[in-house]
C-alpha cells in the first residue's frame, strides 16, 4: 500500500469528523482538532493526515506533535480501526521522526496507556525507552507510560 503523508488541512478534518469518534478511538474530539488547526499563532503545533495513493484518496489515519525549543512531544497518532496492523502507524511515527531531525529536536516525547500494547511495541521498534510514568492519568484509573526517543 502506497502512503502519503501531508500536514491536516480543515477541509481534512470535515472528511473525518463524522466518523471520528466511531473509527479512531475516543482519543480527540473534532472541536479539540478544529481548534488546533483554527489557531494560526500556534506555530508549535502540528498535525498530519495519512492517505492511501488511490484515486479515493481516503484519510487512513493522522498524527499530532507539538514542538517545545528542542524537543518534540507526540499529542496523537491515531489509524482507523479498520486499517490498523497494515504499518500506517509506523509510517506516521517514522514522519515525526524525521520531521523532527528537520526541525533540530533533541528528543521525541510521548505518553501512553499502560495497557495499550500494540502502541508501546511501536515505540520500541523505534528505539523509544521509558522513562517514567504518570499515575492514574487517564480516567483517573489507568497510568500513563512515558516514553522518549532521544535524535
Amino acid at each position: 500500500m502506497e502512503l502519503e503523508i501531508t500536514p491536516m488541512q480543515l477541509k481534512d478534518l470535515e472528511e473525518i469528523e463524522p466518523f471520528l469518534l466511531e473509527d479512531f478511538d475516543d482519543f480527540w474530539t473534532p472541536s479539540i482538532l478544529r481548534q488546533e488547526l483554527e489557531n494560526k499563532q500556534n506555530l508549535n503545533s502540528h498535525y498530519f493526515v495519512v492517505r492511501q495513493k488511490s484515486k479515493y484518496c481516503q484519510i487512513l489515519g493522522f498524527a499530532g506533535i507539538i514542538t517545545i525549543l528542542d524537543e518534540v512531544n507526540i499529542m496523537n497518532i491515531v489509524v482507523k480501526k479498520d486499517k490498523r496492523n497494515l504499518k500506517i502507524g509506523s509510517s506516521l511515527l517514522e514522519f515525526i521522526i524525521h520531521f523532527a531531525k528537520k526541525l533540530k529536536a533533541t528528543s521525541i516525547t510521548l505518553e501512553v496507556n499502560e495497557h495499550n500494547m500494540p502502541a508501546i511495541s511501536l515505540y520500541k521498534k523505534f528505539h523509544f525507552i521509558q522513562v517514567g510514568i504518570r499515575k492514574k492519568y487517564y480516567n483517573n484509573v489507568d497510568n500513563a507510560i512515558l516514553m522518549t526517543l532521544f535524535l
